[in-house]
């Protein structure tokens, strides 16, 4: 179930409280929680961003069931593998139905959050990329699912799909549109979005060797997606672009950034000669030696 955004939105007032109230208080363990606590202000800003954003952009239904029907065309006419008959194979085995249906509707959002947790705390310096590329992957999936609705797959029985979640009394979704989420926006899928930016990050940064399980939860993941029928080939192939324009975006504005800095953020300060200090002609007055070291640049003070 979606935490509300009302309430996310609370959740993260209350952490810049306790980041204003402790931020200057020296204790390590204070540190701690203040650092954690603004990371999950952050976080919690832009699930509420995320959330609200959800609820009002996505309005566009018309032409879902017609634009599902072209995309399963171009499917068949690109000879991917076909949704129903990988769905045929498992629909009535109730044991892995099961899983898929947990799977479907329960692991992504963790999966996601143990991410973010696990760079927070054991690999800092790579945690805001990853955190700005799962932001703008979710801008570019609700901007293409305001444009493009698209109806699942189960909601084409004429072609052979089923409804694994209602057929097994699982959907996240309910009955009527009675569920979580807008169900006329399968395109693009943010599950696998969100799954293949956790498999590639937990490969590309961890050092263990059990590193490669991590994308066990990406293949999971894109059979759930088809096997329950709540998702196309071609949802999860479009999240995956839209993943890989994110994290070059994401790149370039932090390579950007951190060159400008570099650049002009400790630039030294210049003098003029005449702006330089007057010493009066004393015997008192400082010695040469003096002089220099008063007249270097700030930066090299």
């Amino acid at each position: 179930m979606w935490l509300p955004y009302r309430i996310a939105f609370q959740l993260a007032i209350v952490m810049v409280a306790v980041v204003l109230v402790f931020r200057r208080v020296e204790h390590p363990v204070l540190k701690v929680v203040v650092a954690t606590a603004k990371e999950l202000a952050i976080v919690m800003f832009l699930y509420t961003i995320w959330q609200y954003v959800r609820s009002k952009a996505i309005t566009r239904t018309a032409g879902a069931m017609e634009n599902a029907l072209r995309l399963w065309d171009l499917q068949q006419a690109l000879h991917l593998p076909s949704e129903v008959a990988l769905q045929r194979q498992f629909i009535d085995n109730r044991p892995f139905m099961w899983v898929m249906n947990v799977y479907y509707g329960g692991f992504h959002v963790p999966a996601a959050g143990a991410l973010l947790i696990w760079l927070f705390f054991r690999h800092r310096d790579r945690y805001a990329g990853i955190r700005a590329t799962f932001a703008l992957t979710i801008a570019g999936c609700i901007a293409i699912q305001a444009l493009v609705p698209m109806a699942p797959p189960r909601f084409l029985p004429q072609l052979g799909f089923v409804d694994a979640g209602l057929k097994y009394d699982m959907s996240v979704y309910g009955r009527g549109g009675s569920g979580v989420s807008n169900e006329l926006a399968a395109m693009p899928s943010l599950h696998v979005g969100w799954a293949v930016l956790v498999g590639i990050a937990v490969v590309a940064i961890s050092t263990s060797k059990w590193r490669w399980l991590a994308l066990l939860h990406t293949f999971l993941t894109i059979a759930s997606i088809t096997i329950t029928a709540n998702h196309w080939w071609l949802d999860g192939v479009v999240a995956a672009m839209v993943l890989a324009v994110a994290y070059v975006v994401q790149r370039a504005v932090r390579t950007g950034w951190a060159w400008a800095r570099s650049r002009y953020g400790n630039r030294p300060v210049q003098f003029d000669e005449q702006d330089g200090p007057d010493y009066p002609d004393d015997p008192d007055g400082p010695d040469a030696a003096d002089v220099s070291v008063l007249d270097r640049p700030l930066s090299n003070a």
